[in-house]
C-alpha cells in the first residue's frame, strides 16, 4: 500500500492547507478506488476538512477555538496543571482532543471525493512555529 509522509511548517495558531499535496499523492499512485488515511504526528494539532472558498471561516474557527479553551494563564484556566511548555500548550492538548488526528476520504476515479467546498487542513493549536508530520496512507 502506498504511504508518504508531509511536513508542513506553520507559522503559529491557525488552519493551513494541504488539499493539493493529499490530491497529488493520490495521483502519483494510480489507485482509482480506496481509502485515503490521513493522520497528523503530534498531540498539539490536529486535522479537519472544511470550506476553503472563504477565508472567513478559517478566522471564525479560529476565534471560535480561543475563545472555547483560552491560553492556561486566563483566569478560567486556573485549574491546568501542565503548564511547563507554555500558556497556549495545554490548550492545544485540549483543542485537538475535541477534534481528530486521522481522517479517512475516500477515492473515486483516481481523486479524493471531496465535496465542492471542502479542504484538508491542519490546524495548528500552538502560538509558535511548528514542522509537522502528516502521514498519508493509500489503501484499496
Amino acid at each position: 500500500m502506498p504511504q508518504t509522509i508531509i511536513s508542513l511548517s506553520t507559522r503559529g495558531a491557525g488552519l493551513y492547507e494541504f488539499t493539493g499535496e493529499a490530491q497529488g499523492f493520490v495521483r502519483t499512485c494510480g489507485i482509482e478506488e480506496g481509502l485515503l488515511t490521513v493522520f497528523v504526528r503530534h498531540t498539539s494539532c490536529s486535522l479537519l476538512i472544511q470550506e476553503n472558498a472563504d477565508p472567513d471561516v478559517r478566522r471564525d474557527l479560529d476565534q471560535f477555538f480561543k475563545r472555547l479553551v483560552p491560553p492556561s494563564d486566563d483566569p478560567s484556566m486556573g485549574w491546568i496543571v501542565h503548564t511547563a511548555e507554555g500558556p497556549d500548550d495545554m490548550p492545544a492538548h485540549i483543542k485537538a482532543a475535541l477534534t481528530q488526528v486521522s481522517i479517512g476520504i475516500p477515492v473515486s476515479g483516481g481523486r479524493l471525493t471531496l465535496g465542492t467546498w471542502q479542504g484538508l487542513y491542519l490546524f495548528e493549536h500552538r502560538d509558535r512555529e511548528h514542522k509537522r508530520d502528516i502521514v498519508l496512507h493509500l489503501g484499496r
